[in-house]
């Protein structure tokens, strides 16, 4: 998947919800932010496999951590988009 796509369907899926989310790439992954405060959302980084990415959120740490202990998360762009959408762990900060 090339990386212009995933930004289209990033800001497509952002629109479709509301809008007030921003992203930026920065070493291979998107970093989705709020744009009021620019508030750390969620970072996705594309696994290489289909348009999978691996989630990952802004820990209390001040740092991206995986959602989960067993190796970070993976899922197809679009659910993952949904799961960064209705999931609270991601909106801590915001």
């Amino acid at each position: 998947m090339e990386e212009d796509e995933i930004a289209a369907r990033i800001e497509a899926f952002d629109a479709a919800n509301g809008g007030g989310v921003g992203w930026y790439e920065e070493k291979g992954a998107y970093h989705l932010y709020l744009l009021t405060n620019e508030a750390p959302i969620a970072r996705l980084k594309p696994t290489g496999t289909g348009d999978e990415v691996r989630i990952a959120y802004w820990s209390h740490r001040r740092k991206w951590d995986d959602i989960d202990d067993m190796g970070g998360c993976l899922l197809p762009l679009d659910q993952a988009l949904d799961h960064v959408a209705t999931n609270s762990i991601f909106w801590t900060w915001t």
